[in-house]
C-alpha cells in the first residue's frame, strides 16, 4: 500500500485537479463526445461537435440530421458510419424513451445504442456526480504496471480500482490515469528507469 500512496502523490502532484478532456455543456453533449472518442483523440472530438451542436444540442435536433449527415460531419473521428448510426440511433432512443433526457440510471444508460459500461461510468460521474471508475487502455496499461490489476478486462480493472481506492477518488483517480498515461507513462517507447511512477515498482 506503500507504493500505492506514493504513486498517488506523484499523480496529485502532476494532475492535482485534473480536467475533464471532453468540451461538454450537459449529458447529452458529453455522452456524444464520449461516443465520438472511441479511437480518436479528444482534441480533434473537441474539434468536431462545435459542427455538429450548429445544428442543435437537444437529441431531438441530431436524430433529426440522419445518419448520412451526422457522418458527414463526425468523419474526421474515424469509424465515422459506425459512430453516427450510434449517435442517431441513441438520440432518438433518447427522445422516444427517455423524453430527450439522458437518464442517470446504469441500466437505462447501457440500453443505449453505443454506450457500454465505460460511457456510462464516465456520464455517471462527471455529469451525475455518481462514483464511478471508467477503465480505458490507459487505465489499463498503467494499472497492469503498477500492479494495481492482473486482469485482462476492463471490468475486472475497474472492479480491482473500485477496490482499492475510496469512491469519492474515483472520478479524479480516473481522469488522472489518463492524464498520466497520455503523457508520461506512454504505451510506446516507455522506459521505467525515466517513469516517476514506474521507477518505484522495479
Amino acid at each position: 500500500m506503500l507504493i500505492v500512496r506514493e504513486i498517488c502523490d506523484i499523480l496529485d502532484s502532476y494532475y492535482p485537479d485534473p480536467p475533464i478532456p471532453l468540451d461538454f455543456s450537459d449529458a447529452y453533449t458529453l455522452l456524444v463526445a464520449v461516443v465520438l472518442s472511441a479511437q480518436c483523440t479528444d482534441k480533434r472530438v473537441n474539434e468536431v461537435t462545435p459542427l455538429l451542436w450548429r445544428h442543435g444540442t437537444h437529441p431531438r435536433d441530431i436524430a433529426a440530421l440522419g445518419v448520412e449527415e451526422i457522418a458527414t460531419i463526425v468523419k474526421p473521428c474515424g469509424l465515422y458510419r459506425r459512430k453516427a448510426q450510434s449517435i442517431c440511433d441513441l438520440s432518438k432512443q433518447l427522445v422516444d424513451k427517455f423524453d430527450g433526457i439522458v437518464p442517470s440510471d446504469r441500466a437505462a444508460l447501457e440500453s443505449l445504442p453505443g454506450v457500454g459500461r465505460k460511457t456510462a461510468n464516465v456520464i455517471l460521474s462527471h455529469v451525475f456526480g455518481i462514483p464511478a471508475f471508467a477503465v480505458d487502455t490507459h487505465i489499463m496499461r498503467l494499472a497492469k504496471r503498477w500492479n494495481w490489476s492482473q486482469s485482462n478486462t476492463p471490468e475486472g480493472v475497474e472492479a480491482d480500482l473500485c477496490k482499492l481506492f475510496d469512491p469519492p477518488l474515483w472520478t479524479k483517480r480516473h481522469l488522472q490515469m489518463i492524464l498520466f498515461g497520455r503523457n508520461v507513462c506512454k504505451a510506446r517507447g516507455h522506459v521505467p528507469d525515466l517513469c516517476p511512477a514506474c521507477k518505484l515498482i522495479i
